[in-house]
C-alpha cells in the first residue's frame, strides 16, 4: 500500500468547523492526504461571527512545527491565520530552517467582509518573510488590495494585481474569488503566463472556508508531484464542487460552510 502524502497546515482553529485547520484537514482527508497541524490561534466562532480569539505563543507554535517536521516531515506546508508580526517572524524562521517543499501561503489578513484585521506591520512581515519562501501565495481580492494598494474588483484589475504581487517575491500568485457575470474567476500567474480559471457562480451564502479549501487542495496536488498550473486548476475545480455541494443546506443562521466531502 502506498503511503499518503504528508501535509502540514499552520493556522487557526475554527470551533464552527468551517474554516481554518478544520477546513484544511477535511479537504486533505477527502483527497487522500495525511493531514497534520500546528495551531496558531483558537477561535470561538460560528456561522454568525467570531466571539473570541486566543493566540498561541510563538514558542508553542514553533514547538508544534518542530514536533511535526523533525519526525514526520512534510511533502507540503500551507499557512493560514497567523495574526501577529511575532508569529510571522518566528515561525517563518522555523520554515527557513527546515526548508519543506511546496510552501503555500494563504495570507489571512482580512475578514469575510473585506475588513483589515491586523496592523500594517503584520502585512509587511508577510511580504518581507513569508512571501520570499512561498511557492504560491493565494490572496482573495480584498487581501490583494491590501497587499498592493490597488483596487481589485474586475478581472482586468486582478490581472494587474497578480503582476504586482509576483514582484514582491513569491514564485506564483493566485488571486481567488473574482466575479465576472455568472462566473467565479480565479487568476493565476506563474511568472510567465496569466491564466483565468472560471466556474459557474453559485447563488449561496455558504462559502465559508472556500479559500482554505482551495489553498489546501493546491497543497495536496503539489505534494503529489503535480505541476503548479495543474495543481491550481484541479484545486479550483475541487473548490467549485465543494461550494455546489454545500449550497443548499442550512447548518446555522449565517455564513455557512462549503462541503468538501461526500454525500450521505
Amino acid at each position: 500500500m502506498d503511503e499518503p502524502v504528508k501535509l502540514l497546515t499552520i493556522g487557526g482553529s475554527d470551533s464552527g468547523g468551517a474554516a481554518g485547520v478544520q477546513a484544511d484537514l477535511r479537504a486533505w482527508a477527502v483527497l487522500g492526504g495525511y493531514g497534520m497541524c500546528a495551531v496558531t490561534a483558537v477561535t470561538a466562532q460560528n456561522s454568525v461571527g467570531v466571539k473570541g480569539i486566543k493566540f498561541m505563543s510563538s514558542d508553542f507554535i514553533k514547538a508544534q512545527v518542530d514536533a511535526v517536521l523533525s519526525d514526520y516531515g512534510a511533502d507540503a506546508v500551507k499557512t493560514g491565520f497567523w495574526g501577529s508580526r511575532e508569529i510571522v517572524e518566528d515561525v517563518s524562521a522555523w520554515l527557513y530552517l527546515y526548508k519543506p517543499p511546496n510552501i503555500v501561503v494563504d495570507p489571512v489578513l482580512v475578514n469575510h467582509k473585506g475588513e483589515e484585521m491586523f496592523s500594517l506591520d503584520v502585512t509587511q512581515a508577510y511580504i518581507a518573510l513569508l512571501f520570499q519562501i512561498a511557492d504560491l501565495v493565494t490572496p482573495n481580492r480584498y487581501e490583494a488590495e491590501l497587499l498592493t494598494g490597488l483596487t481589485v474588483k474586475t478581472v482586468a484589475e486582478m490581472e494587474t494585481a497578480v503582476l504586482h504581487l509576483h514582484a514582491l517575491g513569491p514564485k506564483n500568485i493566485l488571486i481567488k474569488g473574482g466575479r465576472d457575470g455568472d462566473e467565479i474567476v480565479d487568476v493565476f500567474y506563474d511568472g510567465d503566463t496569466i491564466t483565468q480559471l472560471r466556474s459557474p457562480y453559485v447563488n449561496t451564502s455558504n462559502t465559508h472556508g472556500s479559500g482554505d479549501t482551495l489553498s489546501a487542495a493546491v497543497c495536496y496536488w503539489l505534494a503529489r508531484g503535480v505541476g503548479m498550473g495543474t495543481a491550481v486548476s484541479r484545486a479550483h475545480q475541487f473548490t467549485a464542487q465543494a461550494i455546489r455541494s454545500g449550497a443548499g443546506w442550512r447548518l446555522g443562521a449565517g455564513h455557512g460552510p462549503v462541503w468538501a466531502g461526500t454525500k450521505g
